[in-house]
């Protein structure tokens, strides 16, 4: 009795009294190891219960207890046994079979601990301790809503049940109830106050709802009371992360693989933060650690392909291992998302057309249902519908990028004496961005625009990191600063307006403007397309590249920039001292096709044209950029099974960006690719003095290089169909007068054509951003509208 109620000091005494007078007293002995284990001495317990057993051995109860005992002593095949031998002497002991299942889910025989737990309650209905105990083992076998059922049961008889409280808790964060949960564990917290295990849960439910200060300081509690807890130091890794306090949360998941070498959540976290800090080779390394220990562990191969696609925008080679990776994943994960999206690009880069069709409409039958097939921007490369480009963009945002529940900017109108603009890229460095973009930001109006740049990517010191720092009145590096802390700054500097560079592609922090940080929200030149969201408020754009019947397909409202909406220096410099045709692999008598489009953007129509013209334009060659040996490697193969020989192509290596742009004089024509237009490398090639053919696709993507030609001053050389782009191309090939032509006049447009006049883009893109700024001083809604060219 005194046991019972809690004297346990002075129950203890008494059994010490009695075993002094009768060493062998079975009732002493076994009360005494009870009490041993409440007191947390558990090595103690299992001897003075061993010892009881040896005078009884037909006491079902002491069996069952020396097999808790054994739990504690994280010993549960000897502790399975035991329950087994107090089972075999009382069938219906719902403490034994509850205590066998907690040894099997230690040992992750989920299903059968599961049977005994239904077992135990078979015999007692209200065991409250099996109730929620079934509810541990529904929850290891990822059935929550089940879980869930079992602990508000346990709850039901015993509304504190701290564990039962905690399991809830779980089960609810499982089922993406953070809130919910987050309460659960207060509850718990309330009765058992420093628990390290709620603690710890309860920093998993403020990450859920993107609450990572506190989550941090709840997993530092857990801490606090259990110095080695992993999950804790695990959990803080995960908080830093979000918290972009990277190099700490890489310490945090060094830490725990000190305590559990093979934890596979902190190997793949681990590799996370490395894929953040711009590491993608020792993130490898740390997924392959993961996948050493589970090989179909999903996200671990996941990431590893997020690491591999990192390495290969480095060198373009790593494509092939991408390929590989991808299809073990879809193996395992047949819809895991964006997965087959991921594929058919990483084929792209490889040219390995073998997949094409079927992986195009596959990929846009499964976006038109709305599932995570692919990312807006793999997606654009091969889509020749913008409505199916919205749809993809809209389910990217909703799932990746959803608007922040409470908006940062609540709807306040600054009043300044300039409008204070805010550029955001991930690419303020040697990038094609920024030699497009360095020049506007310095021709910029002062004295009507105060001017920020938020740098999201690398701080790699250059001359275009230097010249872009001083472009800028306010030159911030953001990349180590959350999405939260950086729209909390913006908030903070009462920007006008936020101009996204980069859209969907590599480096975007969409999650910025997901904030809604400031009034005003535009994309720019980064991504051609739609974002898919109603916190991005305006597209700059053309009239070329999004035709006004086709507003529908974009969830942004158009600001129509006159001529062409890229923006281009005026100042680039080609190398005076270029290659020749023999130092570059090229014959000096040949017709030379070129196009130095990234290969992705190839497709095989567009290939078939190009070598029915090199079959047709005796001697000609097609001079092209190849990313990889294995680009490279599939486009002769793909040239000989159209009867074309591996001679007539000559592949282009990378060098630097002047002898890039001297290397287009020895070439004749230039081909555009489709349904993904050349971009930068279509106005690269008209300022280097080289014509441009291409074919006005049916997306934003695929109209780019219409827009540049007609800006340039060249607009026969835009076509409406392939059969039309391939008569003009061998028209040209076989008239060189008309070709000669062409050349001469792109020579004497190139210092006077709105394509390549800086000063005139910038007061038409300014003259945009006047007409949103004083709209939303008006307090009128976002609206289409052209901007008039400057006289």
């Amino acid at each position: 009795m005194l046991q019972q109620h809690g004297q346990l000091d002075r129950a203890q005494s008494i059994c010490r009294e009695i075993l002094t007078e009768a060493p062998e007293y079975f009732y002493a002995l076994h009360l005494l190891g009870i009490i041993e284990s409440q007191k947390g001495n558990a090595p103690v317990a299992a001897e003075l219960i061993g010892r009881a057993i040896g005078v009884n051995p037909h006491d079902a109860s002491a069996h069952a207890n020396i097999g808790n005992v054994l739990l504690d002593l994280r010993r549960p095949e000897e502790a399975l046994a035991s329950y087994e031998r107090a089972l075999a002497l009382k069938p219906d002991f719902a403490g034994a079979l509850n205590g066998r299942g907690n040894a099997l889910l230690d040992l992750k025989r989920r299903e059968e601990a599961l049977a005994s737990y239904e077992r135990a309650l078979t015999h007692e209905p209200r065991h409250v301790e099996a109730l929620n105990n079934r509810g541990n083992a529904l929850l290891a076998l990822e059935r929550p809503e089940e879980a869930l059922a079992s602990y508000q049961g346990a709850l039901a008889l015993v509304p504190d049940f701290a564990g039962a409280l905690n399991g809830r808790g779980n089960a609810l964060l499982e089922l993406k109830r953070p809130e919910e949960a987050l309460a659960s564990f207060e509850r718990a917290l309330a009765l058992q106050p420093g628990d390290a295990v709620v603690l710890n849960n309860r920093g998993n439910a403020l990450l859920a709802l993107a609450r990572p200060d506190e989550a941090l300081a709840s997993f530092g509690l857990a801490l606090k009371a259990q110095p080695d807890y992993v999950d804790a130091i695990n959990g803080c890794g995960k908080a830093l992360l979000d918290l972009r306090r990277l190099e700490q949360a890489l310490a945090r998941y060094d830490r725990t693989l000190e305590l559990a070498p093979h934890s596979l959540e902190a190997l793949n976290d681990r590799g996370n933060v490395l894929l953040k800090l711009g590491r993608p080779e020792e993130a490898l390394s740390s997924f392959d650690r993961a996948l050493a220990v589970s090989p179909d562990h999903v996200d671990a191969l996941r990431n590893r392909c997020m690491a591999l696609q990192d390495l290969a925008l480095a060198d373009g080679q790593r494509h092939e291992d991408l390929i590989v990776d991808i299809r073990k994943l879809l193996a395992i994960a047949p819809a895991h998302d964006y997965a087959r999206g991921w594929l058919l690009n990483s084929q792209l880069h490889c040219c390995d057309w073998a997949d094409y069709d079927q992986g195009t409409a596959q990929i846009a039958e499964g976006v038109r249902a709305g599932r995570r097939v692919d990312t807006p921007f793999s997606f654009v490369a091969i889509s020749e519908s913008a409505a199916d480009q919205l749809r993809c963009a809209q389910v990217y945002a909703a799932s990746d990028f959803p608007a922040a529940a409470q908006p940062v900017w609540r709807g306040e109108r600054y009043r300044h004496d300039r409008i204070r603009l805010a550029y955001l890229s991930a690419d303020f460095r040697e990038h094609v961005m920024a030699t497009r973009l360095a020049e506007l930001f310095e021709k910029h109006d002062r004295t009507r625009f105060e001017m920020t740049a938020m740098s999201l990517g690398p701080d790699v010191q250059s001359q275009m990191r230097l010249r872009l720092q001083g472009a800028f009145e306010r030159f911030v590096d953001v990349r180590q600063m959350n999405d939260q802390e950086v729209a909390h700054l913006l908030r903070q500097l009462e920007i006008d307006i936020a101009v996204d560079l980069n859209g969907y592609t590599g480096g975007c922090r969409t999650g910025i403007f997901a904030q809604r940080a400031v009034p005003l929200q535009v994309s720019y030149l980064g991504f051609p397309g739609t974002m898919g969201t109603d916190y991005i408020d305006y597209v700059l754009a053309d009239r070329w590249v999004i035709p006004e019947e086709e507003h529908d397909c974009y969830a942004e409202k158009v600001a129509y920039l006159p001529d062409s909406y890229q923006v281009n220096e005026s100042r680039r410099r080609v190398a005076e001292h270029g290659s020749t045709r023999p130092e570059v692999g090229l014959a000096e008598q040949a017709f030379v096709f070129c196009s130095f489009n990234n290969n992705y953007k190839l497709s095989p129509k567009v290939f078939d044209a190009w070598m029915r013209l090199l079959d047709r334009v005796e001697g000609s060659v097609l001079w092209l950029f190849a990313s990889s040996a294995a680009a490279a490697r599939n486009l002769t193969k793909e040239a000989a099974l159209r009867g074309v020989g591996a001679e007539r192509l000559v592949f282009s290596e990378k060098t630097y960006y002047e002898v890039f742009l001297a290397r287009h004089k020895l070439a004749d024509l230039a081909l555009d690719t489709l349904p993904y237009n050349g971009h930068a490398t279509t106005s690269d090639a008209l300022w280097a003095g080289l014509p441009v053919l291409t074919c006005l696709g049916t997306t934003f993507a695929g109209r780019v290089a219409a827009s540049l030609l007609s800006a340039a001053g060249l607009p026969e050389l835009i076509t409406r169909s392939l059969p039309e782009y391939e008569a003009l191309a061998l028209e040209l090939a076989t008239h060189p007068a008309r070709l000669a032509d062409l050349r001469a006049r792109l020579a004497r447009n190139r210092a006077t054509c709105p394509l390549f006049d800086t000063n005139r883009f910038r007061r038409h893109i300014e003259s945009a951003y006047i007409t949103m700024w004083e709209r939303q001083q008006r307090g009128a809604a976002p609206a289409s509208f052209s901007v008039q060219p400057v006289s």
